[in-house]
């Protein structure tokens, strides 16, 4: 294969993955938020058989609150909860919305890497470590402000940025995470060529 024919083959592949991320992102992000429609009561598209029974929205919300108030707990702090809301007993009141579920970030990364050119076997397993390790993020981030908020409750005003603070916290470890595996994926396309 001539260099120029490399090249364009090369430009192919980074054009079928740019159009590819964009459509999955639009695909994912745009359907969690189709989703949350349809499973919240009182919206446009509310359907109550899916709500009912299909409500992984609020199966991440729970997934989310019950951890992060056992480690508020742990802290000394007495947390109760429900299905949106955690109250720590003389400190904050945390209500969880869809904005906090990270979806968002779990829509891009879950695009990017079905759209990145690498095996099945390594796709999967960075979609999984990735959300996984976006999860665990979210966790401490609820727990850190149940605890720090209750700690420092003079300082609840200065607060009021986590969610903008934490989305530059996972995007930073969600980008160092796939330039890694970028990183081994090319060395391995590499030594398979070789």
């Amino acid at each position: 294969m001539t260099p120029e024919e490399a090249k364009k083959q090369a430009n192919k592949k980074a054009i079928k993955f740019v159009i590819a991320l964009f459509l999955l992102y639009i695909l994912f992000s745009q359907g969690n938020l189709f989703m949350n429609s349809v499973m919240t009561p009182g919206s446009t598209y509310y359907n109550a058989y899916i709500s009912t029974h299909f409500n992984y929205i609020q199966g991440l919300k729970s997934a989310l609150i019950v951890p992060a108030v056992w480690i508020i707990k742990l802290f000394g702090f007495y947390a109760i909860y429900n299905d949106m809301d955690v109250m720590v007993v003389a400190g904050p009141y945390l209500r969880v919305n869809y904005s906090c579920l990270g979806l968002g970030v779990m829509s891009f990364l879950a695009a990017f890497v079905l759209a990145f050119p690498a095996s099945w076997k390594s796709t999967f397993k960075m979609l999984v470590m990735g959300i996984i390790a976006i999860y665990i993020l979210n966790i401490l981030r609820i727990a850190g402000l149940g605890v720090l908020l209750g700690v420092f409750k003079s300082q609840r005003h200065n607060f009021t940025y986590h969610h903008e603070v934490f989305n530059v916290i996972v995007y930073v470890c969600v980008f160092t995470m796939l330039y890694f595996w970028i990183k081994n994926n090319s060395k391995q396309t590499v030594n398979s060529k070789a």
